[in-house]
């Protein structure tokens, strides 16, 4: 801690920006109770500071507004995406919906930070068989592999009768968990695909875990 510098003979003590007096003027005109008090109205004027003159709307500066459903359970809340030039800055609940009415819970809010997180990985990271180490691969190139290991799974496992002669046409070799996000249409649309397609007999879902 730097030591205080004694005053030199003649030297006038420092003059405060703001005295005792000044300060509490200041709290009583910023009070609301006496403008209440005086009869203006605690739903208008009483309520106004010389602060909240010069507030702004924090999602002022957006030029982008997107809707979205929160990722995490499966209640399915709708959300407000704000952005300003393709980067996001504010994430609420939708009033429209039905079913958040525009509220979010405490994981559904903090979908901002995450979603803007330095941590978040952007790219497809992979590791082969055996490897210690994480390497990046384009998209493309992980939708082929998935496209090919599926088959190849598929094409090992397929099982078409079982030894007392009942067909089943299905393989115990792949599984599918969905995700709470997904819709009636697309949980519909996987299980046509998964189990009539493919034959797969494991199709759960995140929600009924």
């Amino acid at each position: 801690m730097k030591p205080r510098q004694p005053r030199k003979p003649g030297q006038s003590r420092p003059v405060l920006r703001r005295t005792l007096a000044d300060r509490a003027r200041d709290f009583l005109a910023e009070w609301s109770l006496p403008r209440q008090l005086s009869g203006e109205s605690p739903f208008s004027d009483a309520a106004k500071s010389r602060m909240s003159h010069t507030l702004r709307p924090r999602l002022e500066e957006a030029d982008t507004v997107g809707t979205n459903i929160c990722p995490y359970c499966a209640v399915g809340c709708a959300q407000l995406i704000y952005a300003k030039e393709g980067r996001v800055i504010h994430v609420e609940g939708d009033p429209r919906s039905p079913i958040n009415q525009g509220t979010l819970c405490p994981k559904g809010a903090a979908t901002f930070g995450w979603l803007t997180s330095e941590l978040r990985m952007s790219k497809v990271l992979y590791r082969a068989p055996h490897s210690d180490r994480w390497e990046e691969r384009p998209l493309d190139w992980a939708m082929d592999r998935i496209a090919q290991l599926t088959k190849q799974t598929r094409d090992e496992t397929f099982v078409e009768t079982l030894p007392d002669g009942t067909v089943v046409n299905h393989t115990l070799g792949i599984a599918s968990l969905g995700g709470a996000t997904l819709d009636n249409e697309e949980n519909y649309l996987i299980k046509k695909l998964f189990s009539g397609g493919l034959g797969m007999v494991w199709v759960e879902n995140q929600a009924r875990v």
